[in-house]
């Protein structure tokens, strides 16, 4: 289920870890969630970069090849990223 929530995500939006694991029926499985979303296989078209903390930050370490690529497709979609941080209140799903 937590696959399906992330799929739902729409274009130019961000949900938080613990936003996917609610609307997925696991509450409190924010860990579960970023557990999954770090085992999908390369070339998966599913759009993991779409969740972030709670924050409204990129999880990833800073600096990390993981962390630009995140930035970047963030960004394609309209999703403004500063210093890794997102506004929630802009563009949470």
């Amino acid at each position: 289920m937590i696959w399906q929530v992330v799929a739902a995500i729409p274009v130019g939006k961000v949900a938080t870890y613990g936003q996917v694991a609610e609307l997925a029926g696991v509450p409190g499985a924010a860990r579960l969630v970023g557990r999954c979303l770090s085992q999908l296989p390369e070339g998966s078209r599913l759009p993991w970069f779409r969740v972030i903390n709670a924050s409204g930050r990129i999880s990833l370490p800073v600096g990390s090849e993981g962390y630009h690529r995140q930035v970047k497709l963030l960004q394609e979609e309209g999703v403004a990223v500063l210093n890794g941080k997102i506004r929630l209140a802009d563009f949470r799903w």
